[in-house]
């Protein structure tokens, strides 16, 4: 059979079951992603610079522009930045999870000692990354065109994109990209051709390369600087050493009117080409690993950064993982978006920029209310604001397994002999709610409550621990996870619902100022715990990977002032702070906020009057 259509007439992209060309488009203000920490300063540059008599106080310095670490969905994140930066970002890196059989565990090192741990992801980052590939290989494919359809949105005219991909989906990927790139603005299909030890396979070659697909938003006009390497020791040796010592070669174009004399130190090295077999995937025990899964050589982000972006361009990688293309770029003078729907990658990249001596003024943002406002929609529809509170809380209360007690506003079921207040989407849950929860729980003669939220006002614990000791009713304030917003989990019945943790602090003052001192944490469920992580667990201060201080804290973002974390190479934890000195007489309050090993953080606040 003949087929007679022209080329003009084949239709073009990849087909998948279920192909959607039109990405959803979830209306999201660039509000909705709210500063939740603002960092200054890094630990690198204050340690060196502590004690220096000209130093600054970088909390008083004014800065244009902040680097932002982004905590969810990257389809938010998205979103939400296209209102701002749209056309804006100069320079895209991925490395999207593109194998079916992936671990998505992270080794953790516990307390003191290098004792490591395995710590499994999240049941949310489970979920979502797993389930990429939960419908085979179309529900990723469609995930990848939706993200990258944003992208190419986010993308300035100069700018250039690279998708850091394996043998089983470059291919795929390729197609897609096309699509919607044009396939008359891709720029190359890179090797990376990694060094790694070769394993024997019975029936087929070992793998040694991953592809990195780069494509250009313009084909006019995009960002280019060639890239050089040193030249290879078998080239070395065609060249000649004259009396001086200098290495030349008298041979080049011999057919071109006479060869021309050329010297190896006027040359700026070797052209990189699209072949890289002289980067190394992470070392063991190189000082930029942070054993975090997939994690990327600085030394691969630095070639990519370099050959498509300026100093002063904006790069964005929305997969952010350990954080190698935010600290890549922070070394290149290049500002800086990242973005992780894990927990524990946000905590690590944090960590991982505060080791940089210099590192400019960064902030921790999260899309928070709004996912679940979006979630609250789509679960519920478009209803009556009171019909969507009933829907929701009836909801929640089946997660729980407790059932409803209609007729009062602050209690709204009872699970056994605890009564349960749930908290709103929209907002924190407050002392006031609490108050009022705890209120309605002694008119109605019960003695123990249960308080169910997605946030917590900031140092809430303490003080209504003490309303409800008053009161003579026991309360727990539980976490509703975010797992809650995912229907899959939910009819798994995954959903577990956490104690929030215990944190005891102390300021003590000298001479030399004010310091904060940690005395004890508690992680509550301890039952949730893996054995063979309470077996490591010599002191309570071996739960704690990290914490900081906000010296003036109020009631807004969190100023990160002061920190002390673990490292690979340095596993102490320092518990007093550093002395803080205040200019002025006043009432201050104190945030001090912990970050435990499995990624949860914990805030407190101290009172304090300095006369």
């Amino acid at each position: 059979m003949i087929d007679n259509t022209t080329e003009q007439e084949l239709p073009l992209g990849l087909y998948w079951k279920g192909k959607r060309t039109t990405v959803d488009r979830i209306v999201l203000p660039f509000q909705s992603l709210e500063v939740i920490e603002t960092i200054n300063e890094s630990r690198a540059t204050r340690e060196k610079e502590k004690g220096s008599m000209f130093r600054q106080d970088p909390n008083a310095i004014e800065v244009e522009w902040r680097n932002k670490l982004i905590w969810g969905d990257n389809k938010y994140v998205m979103n939400a930045l296209l209102e701002k930066y749209a056309g804006q970002i100069d320079l895209i890196y991925i490395d999207p999870p593109f194998a079916t059989g992936a671990n998505f565990s992270t080794t953790v090192t516990i307390g003191d000692e290098e004792i490591e741990h395995t710590k499994e992801a999240s049941a949310m980052e489970e979920l979502a990354y797993r389930d990429t590939w939960g419908k085979g290989l179309d529900s990723f494919l469609q995930m990848m065109y939706d993200r990258l359809v944003l992208m190419r949105e986010l993308l300035s005219e100069k700018g250039s994109i690279y998708v850091h991909i394996d043998q089983r989906v470059n291919s795929y990927l390729r197609i897609i990209m096309d699509e919607i790139f044009g396939s008359e603005n891709q720029i190359n299909e890179i090797i990376w051709s990694y060094f790694a030890f070769k394993r024997k396979t019975s029936r087929k070659f070992p793998q040694k390369h991953d592809t990195i697909l780069s494509y250009k938003k313009n084909n006019k006009n995009f960002t280019w600087n060639v890239q050089f390497k040193p030249h290879s020791p078998e080239y070395l040796k065609r060249w000649k050493i004259d009396k001086d010592g200098r290495q030349y070669r008298d041979d080049v174009n011999p057919t071109k009117g006479g060869a021309r004399v050329i010297f190896l130190d006027e040359l700026e090295g070797d052209i990189v080409d699209s072949v890289w077999d002289d980067i190394p995937p992470v070392n063991p025990v190189a000082a930029e690993r942070v054993d975090y899964p997939t994690q990327k050589p600085e030394a691969l982000l630095e070639r990519v950064i370099r050959a498509s972006s300026n100093e002063g361009d904006l790069v964005a990688d929305f997969f952010g993982g350990s954080g190698t293309t935010a600290a890549v770029a922070e070394k290149l003078g290049r500002r800086w978006i990242t973005s992780d729907l894990g927990r524990y990658a946000i905590h690590t990249t944090r960590k991982r920029m505060l080791e940089i001596d210099g590192c400019k003024p960064f902030e921790i943002l999260n899309i928070g209310k709004y996912e679940r406002q979006y979630w609250q929609t789509i679960q519920f529809g478009n209803k009556t604001p009171e019909q969507t509170l009933a829907e929701y809380i009836a909801f929640v209360l089946k997660l729980y397994k407790a059932e409803a007690l209609p007729g009062s506003a602050y209690i709204h079921g009872k699970k056994g002999n605890k009564l349960v207040h749930i908290g709103g989407v929209e907002a924190p849950v407050t002392f006031g709610d609490i108050q009022n929860a705890l209120e309605e729980t002694r008119r109605m003669k019960q003695k123990e409550l249960v308080v169910l939220g997605w946030e917590w006002e900031m140092g809430l614990h303490d003080v209504v621990e003490q309303e409800a000791a008053k009161a003579g009713i026991k309360l727990s304030l539980l976490s509703i996870p975010r797992e809650a917003m995912d229907k899959r989990a939910v009819d798994a019945g995954d959903i577990q619902f956490f104690e929030l943790a215990y944190l005891e602090t102390e300021v003590k003052k000298s001479v030399h100022g004010y310091q904060v001192k940690l005395n004890d944490f508690v992680i509550p469920n301890l039952d949730l715990i893996p054995a063979e992580v309470k077996k490591m667990i010599k002191k309570w201060s071996d739960y704690i990977d990290y914490w900081s201080v906000d010296w003036d804290y109020k009631n807004d973002t969190f100023h990160n002032q002061w920190q002390s974390y673990r490292t690979k190479k340095d596993r102490n934890l320092e518990l007093t702070t550093d002395p803080k000195q205040y200019d002025k007489k006043g009432d201050y309050r104190i945030m001090v906020k912990v970050i435990d090993i499995f990624g949860n953080d914990t805030t407190h606040i101290i009172e304090l009057q300095h006369r």
